[in-house]
């Protein structure tokens, strides 16, 4: 009986150890709360769903979508959901915060997908003014897309993709953008849509030239 109760209470004070070292992950009525969460844990479904309650809309659906698509996030937090090397995606991200975004047409930006690629720096414009929800990260070598639909990140990406090779002009490839989503309301789809139309890259982080000596 001794052992058993000392067992006992070993098991509780190794538990108030380790939450000693992390007290955010303690309530006050000593049950593991959403602290946890912040460094990212890998969730199943059901564990997703119940943390994105308080979750906008608009992102629970983007949320639901790729959940379905590629199975539960690999990291959770209170405020996004993370999938790594999920099919084409070096990364995806569906956020809780809702961003409006008006082009082509009045919507909500809360998925963004990433993909290993090196944009020249004299074509660092041109995507600008081409879409604001295309992100170029030039020292990572990763270009993003966000929107509220993966099929619009393909969309998105792929005019990219032939803005920076030379075979649409910025407006070209808005206005192909703007009317590829109008036929796709109406019930036609895209090969633009349905994936990437370019080969994954590789070797695309650019560290760029010191201009100065290393410090020491």
């Amino acid at each position: 009986m001794k052992r058993i109760e000392f067992a006992a209470i070993a098991a509780v004070a190794l538990m108030f150890s380790a939450c000693a070292s992390n007290p955010s992950s303690m309530s006050g009525d000593g049950m593991m709360n959403d602290g946890m969460m912040s460094k990212g844990m890998k969730m199943d479904r059901a564990s997703t769903m119940s943390m994105m309650s308080s979750w906008p809309m608009e992102a629970k659906k983007a949320a639901m979508a790729a959940m379905d698509k590629y199975g539960a996030p690999d990291e959770a937090t209170e405020t996004m959901l993370v999938w790594h090397n999920n099919g084409p995606w070096k990364r995806s991200m569906v956020y809780k915060k809702e961003v409006p975004h008006d082009f082509p047409m009045p919507h909500i930006d809360v998925w963004e997908q990433v993909i290993d690629y090196r944009v020249p720096t004299d074509k660092f414009d041109d995507l600008a003014a081409y879409d604001g929800s295309v992100v170029v990260d030039r020292t990572q070598g990763e270009m993003s897309a966000r929107c509220d639909k993966e099929a619009a990140n393909f969309l998105a990406l792929n005019l990219a993709d032939d803005i920076v090779n030379g075979r649409r002009s910025t407006e070209e490839a808005r206005q192909f953008y703007a009317d590829t989503i109008k036929a796709k309301m109406e019930g036609r789809s895209s090969p633009y849509l349905e994936g990437l139309r370019f080969s994954p890259m590789r070797a695309t982080n650019d560290r760029d030239m010191a201009a100065m000596p290393k410090m020491r």
